[in-house]
């Protein structure tokens, strides 16, 4: 039984991930951040919490992650500042968080001789589709602090592969949603709205497409790049080749709720013009060519998941706050 160890483990996908590699029957540890109230955020109400092993630390902290490390076979490294708003705030943050805390891993793997590290990455590196679908031969693109820092630490990856043989696969996620996801992202913020009674919804820029997986789905592709022994050194896209407007998104889930909405454009909530993703859209060819993965998950299903399950966690949610 491998023992893998999984940064960011008490956040969205990674709780998620955690939780299926319990399931999967590997002996996990799990790295999170350490607050005062020792609190292991999503893991905390979690049916397998007793069968993880919980660490603290500080992704930014070399010894710490180092120390996390000790006994494992793998790494699936997850944690980081994947706001994207607060980047054009504080884009020494997603430096320091996004791309030393990857060289730690990395760094810290190669030394620990890691038979498999497993690096998550975006879909904001390739910034707007050039060419559509996106496949991993797209050119990379910084629109943001936060794509150019998570471009950052996916060439550092990869160069730890190059240059010492490191085991290093890349996981590009398009965007995932589902339970636990932040109230900053569109779903819940249009969900949470719209549950607590708002009918003219506050979003930013409605004209973007996005390609939406849901987190279960996610989190199986991990598994399978994983296991497959065809794509260390790599890049590998995970999504599900479809792409919807934010707008279109909103009534979606707006017709599940059976509610007429309006939508009202909050300024706070739009990027810088050069900054917008226009268009995403995920070329999955590789990743059907060298795993099993098949997602479980339409759109619909996805969303009358997430819509059941944030009516029953609706006090996580403060609707009417709007945080970068």
């Amino acid at each position: 039984m491998k023992k893998v160890l999984v940064t960011g483990a008490a956040g969205f996908i990674g709780s998620h991930l955690a939780e299926r590699c319990v399931e999967d029957g590997y002996d996990v540890k799990a790295f999170v951040r350490y607050n005062s109230g020792n609190n292991w955020g999503w893991l905390e109400k979690s049916k397998v919490k007793n069968e993880i092993e919980v660490v603290t630390g500080d992704i930014r902290d070399y010894d710490s992650v180092y120390n996390a490390l000790e006994g494992c076979d793998a790494v699936f490294h997850l944690a980081a500042l994947i706001g994207i708003p607060y980047s054009y705030v504080s884009p020494l943050a997603y430096i320091k968080t996004n791309i030393e805390g990857t060289y730690n891993i990395l760094q810290a793997a190669k030394e620990r001789k890691l038979s498999e590290i497993l690096i998550t990455s975006t879909s904001e590196t390739y910034g707007t589709a050039q060419e559509v679908p996106i496949n991993e031969n797209h050119p990379l693109v910084g629109q943001s602090p936060y794509s150019a820092s998570k471009i950052a630490a996916d060439q550092i990856a990869l160069s730890y592969y190059k240059s010492f043989g490191l085991p290093v696969k890349i996981v590009r996620p398009f965007n995932t949603y589902g339970p636990r996801q932040s109230a900053r992202a569109i779903i819940p913020t249009i969900i949470s709205q719209l549950l607590n009674g708002k009918t003219k919804l506050d979003l930013g820029n409605t004209k973007p497409t996005r390609d939406l997986t849901y987190v279960k789905d996610t989190a199986a592709g991990f598994i399978d790049i994983f296991k497959s022994k065809d794509l260390i050194g790599s890049v590998t896209n995970i999504g599900m080749n479809e792409e919807i407007s934010v707008e279109d998104l909103a009534n979606n889930i707006a017709e599940l709720l059976g509610i007429k909405i309006v939508i009202k454009e909050d300024k706070q909530r739009v990027r810088p013009e050069n900054s917008e993703v226009e268009r995403l859209r995920c070329d999955n060819k590789k990743l059907m060519k060298y795993t099993d993965w098949k997602p479980q998950y339409d759109l619909k299903k996805g969303l009358i998941e997430t819509i059941s399950w944030i009516k029953d966690n609706l006090e996580v949610y403060k609707y009417d706050i709007y945080n970068v």
